[in-house]
C-alpha cells in the first residue's frame, strides 16, 4: 500500500494549446515551496502526484493549501488493479476513517477490468459494511464519499477531497507590483492578483517619524502572509519623508492626498521600469474614500502609462474584510499604526479634484529629484518566512 497525494487542476486543464505551461509553471512552484520537504512530484496533463514521508503530511497539506492553481488534492492509496488487491486495500484504510454514512463512487478509466461500475459499487460498499460496524449508506448526503479509480496501471483509493484555491500559478503572468500600505485593501489586492497568475512585489511607502517602525513591521508581516501563496516576495521600502513634508508644506489643504498619490503612483512607474514589471497594483475601491471616486482615480492615474490593476475596485468593505479574514492579514490589517495615506488626512479632501489644479499645486515645488533620490534609496527584503534578525537590521 503506497500513500501518495493526488492534485487536480480544474481551470487549468481549459487552456488547451498552453496547458503544459501552466502545468509545468504549478509544478516549478511547487517544487520552490517544497525544496526543505523530502517528496518527489510527477505529473502529466491531467493531474500531479506527491510521494512524501508521513512525516511532513501536515506541512505538505499546508502548503498545497496556500497554492494557486490547485482545484483539488487528495490524500490517496494505490494498488495493483485486481479486485483482490482493491478489496484488501479498501479494507485496510476504511478502518482509519470516521464516517457514519458513506457512498462508492467508482470511475472505471480501464474499460478492460472485467466488472463495470454497476458492479463494483454495491460490491465493495458491501466490503465497507463488513468491516466497518454502525454505518450505512447514504447517496444523496454522505458524510464521506469513498472514491475508487480503476486505472491500467494501478487503483487509487481516496476519502473526499480538500478544496485548493483555484486559479492561475503565480508566474504565468508577468511581475506587477503591489502598493502595500498595511491597511485591510492593498493585502486582499495582492492575493486576488496572485490568484490570476501574477507575480507581485511589494511596494511601502514609509515617512519616518510622521509613521511608526511599528508601521513598517506590520507592513512585514502582511508581506509574509501573502508570501505564503507564493516561494517569496520582494518587499520595497520607500523613504517618501522628504516629498511628504514637500507636499504639506507647498499644497493646499484639500489637494494634499490627491497631488501626495499621484507621487506614489510616479515612484511606481518609476520602479516598473527600474525592475521590468508591467502593471501597478493597489488596494483602490471605487467611492470608499476621497482619493478612490472615479474622478480622483482618473487624475491620480494621469501621471503614468503603466496599466493599474484594482482588484477590489468592485467590492464593498465587508467582501473586503471577508476576504482578509480567509487569507489571515485582517487582524494584522487592524493594528492601530498609521501609514503615510493616513497620518495627516486633511479634514475636507477633494473628491472631484481636476488634472489642471493639480499642475498648478505641483508647479510650487521641485519633485523629480525627490522622486529619484526615494527609489535610489529604497530599501529591498527578500520576503518568505521573515525571522525577527532580518528586520531588526532596519529598525
Amino acid at each position: 500500500m503506497e500513500k501518495k497525494i493526488l492534485i487536480k487542476y480544474g481551470e487549468l486543464t481549459t487552456k488547451k494549446g498552453n496547458r503544459s505551461f501552466f502545468v509545468k509553471t504549478l509544478k516549478k512552484n511547487l517544487e520552490a515551496k517544497l525544496q526543505d520537504i523530502n517528496c518527489s512530484i510527477t505529473m502529466d496533463l491531467s493531474r500531479m502526484y506527491i510521494t512524501y514521508d508521513s512525516k511532513d503530511e501536515e506541512r505538505l497539506l499546508f502548503i498545497l493549501s496556500h497554492t494557486f492553481g490547485i482545484y483539488s488534492y487528495h490524500i490517496i492509496y494505490t494498488c495493483p488493479s485486481t479486485m483482490d488487491a482493491i478489496q484488501t486495500l479498501l479494507t485496510e484504510t476504511v478502518e482509519k476513517e470516521e464516517f457514519k454514512t458513506f457512498k462508492i463512487d467508482i470511475k472505471r478509466s480501464d474499460k478492460t477490468f472485467p466488472k463495470d461500475s454497476r458492479y463494483l459499487a454495491p460490491y465493495f460498499g458491501g466490503v465497507v459494511l463488513k468491516n466497518k460496524k454502525d454505518v450505512s449508506v447514504d447517496v444523496h448526503h454522505p458524510d464521506v464519499i469513498i472514491h475508487i479509480e480503476i486505472l491500467k496501471d494501478q487503483t487509487l483509493l481516496y476519502y473526499n477531497a480538500y478544496s485548493g484555491l483555484g486559479g492561475y500559478p503565480v508566474s504565468t503572468q508577468p511581475k506587477s507590483f503591489l502598493m502595500l500600505s498595511g491597511g485591510i485593501d492593498s493585502p486582499v489586492a495582492g492575493y486576488l492578483a496572485m490568484k490570476r497568475g501574477i507575480k507581485i512585489e511589494a511596494v511601502y511607502f514609509e515617512a519616518l517619524p510622521h509613521t511608526s517602525l511599528e508601521a513598517r513591521e506590520k507592513v512585514i508581516t502582511l508581506t509574509k502572509k501573502l508570501a505564503q501563496y507564493t516561494s517569496f516576495i520582494k518587499l520595497h521600502i520607500i523613504p517618501f519623508t522628504k516629498i511628504q513634508e514637500e507636499i504639506y508644506k507647498n499644497v493646499k489643504d484639500d489637494y494634499v492626498i490627491t497631488i501626495m498619490r499621484r507621487m506614489m503612483y510616479r515612484i511606481m512607474e518609476m520602479l516598473v521600469e527600474e525592475e521590468k514589471g508591467v502593471a501597478i497594483i493597489n488596494g483602490e475601491s471605487v467611492g470608499q474614500v476621497a482619493s478612490q471616486t472615479l474622478n480622483s482615480m482618473r487624475v491620480i492615474n494621469a501621471v503614468t502609462n503603466v496599466p493599474v490593476i484594482r482588484p477590489v475596485a468592485c467590492l464593498d468593505k465587508l467582501e473586503i474584510i471577508d476576504i482578509s479574514k480567509k487569507i489571515d492579514t485582517y487582524d494584522t490589517s487592524i493594528l492601530p499604526f498609521e501609514d503615510c495615506c493616513t497620518v495627516f488626512v486633511p479634514k475636507h479632501p477633494v473628491i472631484n479634484p481636476t488634472i489642471e489644479e493639480c499642475l498648478k499645486e505641483e508647479e510650487k515645488f521641485s519633485f523629480s529629484a525627490l522622486l529619484e533620490e526615494a527609489v535610489k534609496e529604497k530599501k529591498v527584503l527578500k520576503i518568505k518566512d521573515v525571522e525577527e534578525k532580518q528586520f531588526q537590521e532596519l529598525l
